[in-house]
């Protein structure tokens, strides 16, 4: 598989002129073409602040501080803000926000937005074009196309925010980050959303998705792997049958297990809870930052910073005392 993102011990700070936060603290991961990969973890933990740093503009007090993202072999991190609105945000990488009704303006009907997206990237393209082609991607995904003449509060939650997939995506972006965007859904609009997404990525409107989720149990329908992310880390990277059934970090381990599934027997699970809260990420932390948590804890996981290890191909984890394999 073509490789489409590489993101290598990436930082990035909420700086003020008293006080930082490590919001993300050396994130390093890859991206494949027609990969869904998950991101998971408790609030707080930096997945928006992730997503959000992986457009490259930073609003304050949101600061860069090191690391490389490669999209395409281009380190966009080197580049300034005008080349990044012109030619990375919409064609290469693009975003679905989390709340439909915050990101579209219930005063304008949704060709118009439309309208706008596309003028941005392409100022010659005729209004007739854009809705031509509108039309198409609405039809080609089985949506009413008379969506486009309503206004947004016309519209149910769950169309609202399939709307703004269409919406998100009409550049045909090579790389979509969704940020929770079914978070404020029901569980039948949840499912829609997801079904869309993974057709738009088999139909390679997409080329890949990075789906950041505290919702558990939404990544065992539509990703292909899991990152768990904990205190502005990425803990463990794996394949999603490795990561839900068989984590080898001992803070991934808990979160999954406290996920309910229907399965048989899960209706009685004892979930299990974890003493503690998370670090203040306003200081500088050595060794393990869920060691004052860790059920596993030993002396020498405070000794050094961790690094992320390789346990099998595709599998890493920042664990030197990691889980044995569950049988």
């Amino acid at each position: 598989m073509k490789e489409l993102l590489s993101i290598r011990n990436f930082k990035a700070y909420y700086q003020t002129s008293s006080e930082e936060v490590r919001a993300v603290d050396g994130i390093s991961l890859d991206l494949n073409e027609g990969e869904i990969l998950g991101i998971a973890g408790e609030s707080g933990c930096g997945k928006s602040t992730f997503s959000i740093s992986l457009s490259c503009l930073f609003p304050p007090p949101l600061k860069y501080i090191s690391g490389e993202i490669f999209l395409d072999g281009i380190d966009i991190t080197k580049l300034n803000t005008q080349e990044i609105r012109k030619s990375i945000l919409g064609p290469k990488i693009s975003f679905i926000p989390q709340s439909s009704m915050n990101a579209l303006n219930p005063t304008i009907r949704i060709r118009n937005f439309a309208i706008d997206i596309v003028k941005q990237h392409e100022p010659k393209t005729t209004r007739e074009n854009i809705i031509h082609r509108v039309i198409e991607r609405f039809e080609s995904l089985s949506l009413p196309k008379d969506v486009l003449n309503r206004y947004p509060f016309e519209l149910s939650g769950g169309m609202r925010q399939r709307t703004l997939v269409i919406l998100s995506t009409i550049m045909n972006p090579e790389i979509v980050i969704a940020d929770e965007p079914t978070s404020a859904l029901d569980v039948s609009s949840q499912r829609e959303v997801i079904e869309l997404l993974k057709i738009m990525v088999k139909k390679k409107i997409m080329k890949s998705l990075i789906f950041i989720t505290h919702e558990l149990p939404i990544l065992r329908q539509i990703a292909d792997g899991i990152a768990v992310m904990y205190a502005g880390q990425i803990v463990e990277i794996g394949s999603v049958s490795d990561i839900l059934f068989n984590a080898h970090h001992p803070y991934a381990d808990v979160l999954m297990s406290s996920m309910i599934v229907p399965e048989k027997g899960m209706r009685e699970k004892n979930l299990p809870s974890v003493s503690g809260t998370p670090p203040d990420l306003r200081h500088a932390i050595k060794g393990c930052r869920f060691a004052d948590r860790c059920p596993e804890f030993k002396k020498d996981c405070r000794e050094k910073d961790i690094e992320m290890v390789e346990l099998t191909k595709g599998s890493f984890v920042r664990c030197i005392h990691p889980l044995r394999t569950k049988k």
